[in-house]
């Protein structure tokens, strides 16, 4: 064993422990603690089901939704409904929202516990042994004109009622009823990605905890040019989002653009990703990171540049690439106007970067409850020519984006290499047009100043 390997190792010890010295609470916003958090999820909730679920009923014309799932293999609609006391469904739970004419709504739950405060429970087993028959009183009770159930062949979070549980359900139903039977995809869709103005109120703040943490675990306090590796700077991020008892949607990933590799590398961020790449100066890192806190999810890809010995800036080819990527940012979100596809948004925004003589490549998707959420796809990294039945949907208000995309330049001071600018940043649209959530990256991150 060299000394020259035992100093390396005492290194990367003494940037562990730092990295675990360090106090979340040091450079974080505000975060709940665990009882607070269940206040605001159930609180929001509550806002959701009395104010925002009857508009999107009269919007796609379902008076009766009715969910089923079966405990630990919910329907991802439902998860969403569920109170934050409960962590999946119990036994066989229904829900049945059912929309009057006149505006007034039902909210029922056919299980044997009633749903937290939302909804009663009202199957009253000693009247009906049968579940099925609980929901087939209720029918017959109703007389709904549309039933709503979630299938899709487009959307897979619209697409939750299980093959077993649909049979289930129409042998169940009055066969009278079963031509009322319709996709509630639209319905399903309109519920997971509409934003209530108090998430929207909120969804700033999320932005902001998963900047901070982003930019708190790519810093020059842990990473040290020749030591740090890009697998060190991922799991630094996992310690950090674990320290302040947050969670992750998807494990995060670093990679790496220089001037000494080839202009392929940038595949590397999608699938070839090597796991430890040594930081060295000169390096322009590329990070993807997102968090979950109060059932909303950020998704953020930032470049961080580490400064050479002798260097004070970035190089101003590397600026030049970053504006580029700005400017495809502002391009693609001029192009939100409400009622056009994703589609339509992707091919004006295309057209229009390719006249002004930019490489560019979109690859957006809606956020909410889940990373890449319900509503309208606008591209994706491998498909630039639309994308069939998602890339279809519209834009409606309310709904929230991560704005991701890639802009490629030519860089001088790397031999004319093309560098690949790949951000990402959330926001939202609502009837004031597109605004980013705790704002974006203006300029590179510098490690090393």
């Amino acid at each position: 064993m060299t000394v020259k390997y035992l100093v390396h190792v005492c290194l990367r010890i003494g940037i562990l422990m730092l990295v675990c010295q360090a106090s979340a609470q040091d450079y974080l916003p505000l975060i709940l603690d665990e009882e607070k958090r269940a206040e605001q999820i159930d609180e929001i909730l509550e806002d959701r089901i009395d104010n925002l679920l009857p508009q999107l009923m009269e919007r796609t014309g379902i008076d009766m939704w009715i969910l089923v799932s079966r405990e630990y293999n919910e329907d991802p609609v439902m998860k969403t409904m569920l109170p934050s006391t409960w962590l999946s469904a119990r036994r066989r739970t229904i829900f049945v929202f059912y929309r009057a004419e006149d505006g007034e709504m039902d909210r029922i739950a056919i299980a044997r516990y009633s749903v937290g405060k939302l909804l009663k429970g009202e199957w009253d087993i000693d009247v009906y042994p049968d579940q099925w028959d609980a929901l087939t009183n209720i029918i017959n009770t109703k007389k709904p004109n549309k039933i709503g159930l979630n299938f899709s062949e487009d959307f897979g979070l619209a697409d939750g009622l299980v093959k077993s549980e649909h049979e289930a359900l129409l042998l169940a139903i009055p066969e009278a009823y079963h031509g009322a039977i319709v996709s509630a995809e639209k319905l399903a869709i309109a519920w997971l990605e509409t934003r209530s103005e108090k998430e929207i109120q909120i969804y700033d703040h999320i932005c902001k905890i998963g900047h901070a943490i982003l930019r708190e675990g790519l810093s020059s306090k842990g990473i040290h040019p020749g030591i740090t590796t890009t697998d060190d700077i991922v799991w630094n991020l996992r310690e950090l989002v674990r320290e302040a008892h947050l969670d992750t949607w998807f494990h995060p990933s670093v990679s790496i653009q220089r001037a000494s590799t080839g202009n392929e590398e940038f595949l590397r961020s999608f699938s070839r990703r090597p796991e430890k790449d040594v930081v060295v100066h000169g390096d322009l890192l590329h990070v993807d990171f997102g968090i979950t806190y109060l059932r909303l999810n950020t998704d953020q890809q930032e470049h961080f540049y580490v400064l050479k010995p002798d260097e004070y800036d970035v190089p101003q080819g590397l600026q030049n690439a970053f504006a580029e990527g700005k400017k495809l940012q502002d391009l693609l979100t001029a192009n939100f106007v409400k009622g056009r596809s994703g589609n339509e948004i992707l091919k004006r925004t295309l057209d229009q970067a390719k006249a002004q003589g930019m490489h560019a490549s979109i690859y957006t998707h809606p956020i909410g409850f889940h990373g890449h959420a319900a509503g309208p796809t606008i591209g994706m990294w491998d498909q630039q020519d639309g994308v069939k039945g998602k890339g279809d949907y519209p834009l409606y208000e309310n709904t929230a984006y991560s704005i991701e995309l890639f802009a490629a330049s030519e860089i001088a001071e790397w031999g004319g290499k093309l560098v690949r600018i790949m951000l990402e940043q959330d926001g939202v649209f609502t009837g004031d047009g597109f605004y980013y959530l705790d704002g974006r990256q203006e300029q590179l991150h510098v490690i090393g100043k």
